[in-house]
């Protein structure tokens, strides 16, 4: 069984019932919700013309393999609306493996750690708050030094 952290987030309808929604889905006998931190509304990044989001990290347990998780992520975004029209775009819902143990992937489909886990304010604030001593597994940086060098992005407990 590992440890994985799965950053979820929604600027489309009712965001927390999106949010709440995907936990749901989420949970499954081979997929364990474990925790999750607190909901968190963040200004979009990128493409800035577009509602604020919704978002919140979860620990889970799985022995599940890292592209099954997210061939699983993609089927609930699909499920639950997700269309991909515009990159960066707003979204029903977004789910997307921050950590996965301290496995490294790098895939076409895949990368773990998140690629760009260190430059989001809006996944490590919410990833500190569950694990904030956790190693990067390439850099090997804290949640919490990761989150110290990102303060340029706005994020509010919701």
């Amino acid at each position: 069984m590992k440890i994985v952290y799965i950053a979820l987030g929604s600027n489309l309808s009712d965001r927390a019932e999106n949010l709440r929604q995907a936990r749901e889905q989420i949970a499954a006998p081979d997929l364990r919700v474990l925790r999750a931190s607190s909901i968190y509304e963040t200004a979009p990044r990128e493409l800035l013309d577009q509602p604020w989001f919704l978002n919140q990290v979860i620990e889970c347990e799985t022995e599940l393999f890292p592209r099954q998780l997210l061939a699983r992520l993609k089927k609930i975004e699909r499920a639950m609306g997700r269309r991909r029209t515009v990159a960066k775009g707003p979204r029903e819902i977004d789910l997307d493996i921050l950590l996965f143990g301290d496995a490294v992937v790098k895939a076409p489909e895949l990368e773990v750690p998140h690629p760009r886990l260190a430059e989001r304010r809006f996944v490590l604030e919410p990833l500190a708050e569950l694990t904030p001593e956790k190693k990067h597994p390439g850099t090997r940086r804290t949640v919490r030094e990761m989150l110290a060098g990102v303060v340029d992005q706005a994020v509010r407990k919701f």
